[in-house]
């Protein structure tokens, strides 16, 4: 759908800024901000004066840890801005973003290119099929290529790199860039903020000629219309390409690739350029389709629907970040919450500008806000009109990896501490509270070692509280290495009234998948209501394996015999059999246990390098690849979590404080000495 100029959501861009740690996302944010007059003085992540880290822990750590919302003018176009975490441990707070964003700047550093984060976020944008265009940052730091950056692009991310710019200058010397579309030069002097148009530097005209006859090619090669006129003027025009740059980003066929330095503030008046002209508004998005398959279209006299995709729990009030899909939502309006099945009442609605925010009477479709006075609204619920309920699909949450035992060092703080953690786990949907049966501590859960020193602290901070914390522990899986056949369970139980009777015969195998359940049962012995009961008490059984208590995964079931009982028989009965039966199969089961695995990427010195491998080897970690660049070494290893606890320490005392990792889940490993037959 192309965009309608004469409605108002034309003019209108939600996107994200993504990328790795460290890669500039949060000051290419700030440097938005300033060149769009929001700002008035350049804040910096250094000085712990960014507009969008502004919680402080992020000051002190130096990194993004929430997603934080701004909203800015560009052209006549109206920002709304989501700055999003680099670091692993944050990426459901990047999946939550995801989730209702319309486009995304992906921010490159000129020197390591693809990193491993920037590759998971590129293919959770992938998965939510949100357009992207790239911006190389830091092209003034020693070693800073933009054709290496650009490979990178093209070999890790399998996009077609659609290269619109020309450095001038590298390195230090970097001044500026060749626009290749329109053939000028856009200089930025050190003294000024204000960029210089002109035409192209003598010395690069013949590299930017050709460079613009490859964009040429590389377009008219995935783009009909533009094909049409490459081959009846063997070129293409300035609009011409700026339209098919526009449909192959939308399409996802390529990716438009800027560069620049957002920390010198260059380059950012081209990219909010290339914002407006190539990312998606809210009219260029497919319609938001409810779980039962209702569409809402991006209307303002639709009947309201929205997401909630971001709940921020202040001391002065809940904060609900909603995206608006379709329909008006009013101050002082009733919506329905479809999660909670409740009518709520809105407050007030903000436009956001991090920790600032603006009033505003109403919300039209395509707006993102923050709602108050919704006391039941989770990130990833529906509101809707009263009259007009839909569901949306929520975000997915991804399953917490590592845990933590937590206890108020005043038993008289216990009821503080269950209140600080029940406000943790409703901002953060992937931290997971729960009680151990055995020792009865509280565990917290989440993505890493940092993911849950932040909410420890938040919980420290916020709440006043002096707490015990437990040394982290893995969240291990049990699967089946060999199955059993034929094991038949029998439940019987008769104590006077109605008795209860199930006979199940299961058979239990390896499963690439994490559970599988169907019948082979013939001639109706089982009836089909009592089998979805006895697949129910199979789920039932998952939660504790024969080996510690883990949940169990990777496992196949079938039920193929089983007998009822005219009177005795019921859907409680078989889900009973179902739950016994299974735990018993998985008793007779040759088990294993599973414990999580990740990717680490660690950037040493050459002369560092095999410190670093022997350490490695002896954590388990399985070397995958080592390259050199700029007098660094690169390495990539497969490594238990278990043994990453404390690396961060281990790895700066033996390359005296210059080596850097990073980690991301890849799934789970067979633990050492892990089979037992039962």
């Amino acid at each position: 759908m192309r965009t309608n100029n004469h409605n108002p959501l034309a003019v209108v861009r939600n996107l994200g800024i993504l990328a790795h740690v460290d890669a500039g996302k949060t000051t290419v944010t700030e440097r938005i901000l300033f060149a769009t007059g929001t700002t008035h003085k350049r804040g910096e992540v250094h000085d712990g004066t960014t507009v969008t880290d502004f919680d402080p822990q992020e000051r002190d750590r130096g990194i993004t840890i929430f997603a934080a919302a701004v909203s800015c003018a560009w052209d006549g176009h109206r920002l709304n801005l989501i700055d999003t975490p680099g670091h692993v441990d944050f990426a459901d707070e990047v999946e939550r973003s995801l989730r209702v964003l319309d486009g995304a700047v992906a921010v490159f550093d000129a020197v390591a290119g693809v990193e491993p984060q920037s590759e998971s976020v590129w293919r959770q944008a992938d998965r939510h099929g949100v357009p992207r265009i790239a911006f190389v940052n830091k092209l003034d730091r020693a070693g800073a290529d933009l054709d290496t950056a650009v490979e990178s692009i093209r070999q890790r991310l399998h996009p077609a790199p659609l290269v619109v710019q020309l450095p001038i200058g590298s390195e230090d010397g970097f001044t500026g860039v060749v626009d290749l579309l329109r053939m000028r030069a856009l200089t930025w002097a050190d003294d000024t903020t204000a960029v210089d148009e002109g035409p192209v530097p003598e010395g690069l005209r013949e590299e930017a000629l050709r460079r613009r006859r490859l964009l040429e090619e590389a377009v008219a090669e995935r783009h009909p219309a533009a094909l049409e006129e490459f081959c009846d003027r063997e070129t293409l025009s300035a609009g011409t390409l700026s339209a098919a740059l526009r449909d192959l980003t939308h399409s996802g066929d390529g990716v438009v690739v800027l560069c620049g330095s957002a920390y010198r503030n260059r380059g950012i008046e081209p990219l909010l350029d290339a914002v407006v002209a190539y990312l998606p508004s809210p009219l260029d998005v497919p319609a938001v389709c409810g779980e039962n398959g209702e569409e809402r279209p991006c209307d303002p006299a639709a009947p309201f629907a929205g997401l909630a995709f971001k709940v921020n729990a202040t001391p002065t009030g809940r904060l609900t970040y909603v995206r608006v899909y379709s329909g008006t939502i009013e101050k002082g309006a009733t919506v329905w919450d479809a999660g909670a099945r409740r009518t709520e009442r809105v407050g007030r609605i903000l436009r956001v500008q991090a920790d600032r925010h603006a009033q505003l009477e109403r919300a039209v479709a395509g707006d993102i806000v923050a709602v108050v006075g919704l006391k039941s609204a989770r990130a990833g619920s529906t509101l809707c009109a009263p009259d007009a309920p839909l569901v949306l699909e929520p975000p997915g949450v991804a399953e917490p990896v590592v845990s933590v035992a937590v206890e108020a060092e005043r038993s008289v703080d216990t009821d503080r501490l269950a209140s600080a953690l029940a406000r943790l786990t409703e901002e953060d949907p992937s931290l997971v509270v729960r009680t151990d049966a055995e020792t009865g501590q509280t565990l917290l859960s989440g993505m890493g070692e940092l993911h849950l020193e932040v909410a420890v602290e938040k919980a420290r901070r916020e709440h006043g509280l002096t707490l015990n914390v437990g040394r982290p522990r893995v969240s291990y899986r049990e699967t089946v290495g060999r199955g059993v056949s034929g094991l038949v369970f029998r439940h019987v139980k008769q104590d006077g009234g109605a008795g209860q009777f199930a006979h199940v015969v299961l058979d239990v195998e390896p499963s690439a998948e994490g559970f599988e359940f169907r019948s082979a049962v013939v001639g109706g012995r089982v009836p089909q209501e009592y089998v979805r009961a006895v697949e129910a008490g199979c789920r039932d059984a998952l939660a504790e394996g024969p080996l510690g208590g883990h949940p169990v995964t990777g496992l196949r079931v079938t039920l193929t015999d089983g007998s009822t009982h005219v009177k005795d028989s019921s859907d409680t009965a078989f889900r009973t059999a179902g739950r016994f039966g299974l735990r018993e199969a998985l008793r007779a089961c040759a088990m294993v246990l599973l414990e999580p695995v990740v990717e680490v990427t660690v950037t040493v010195p050459e002369d560092a390098v095999g410190a670093v491998l022997g350490d490695l080897a002896a954590r388990r970690g399985r070397v995958s690849g080592s390259v050199t660049r700029g007098g660094s070494a690169i390495v990539t290893a497969t490594v238990p979590l278990a043994e990453l606890f404390g690396y961060a320490t281990r790895l700066r005392s033996r390359t005296q404080g210059r080596g850097t990792f990073t980690a991301r889940p890849t799934g789970y490993a067979p633990a050492p000495a892990v089979t037992t037959a039962r």
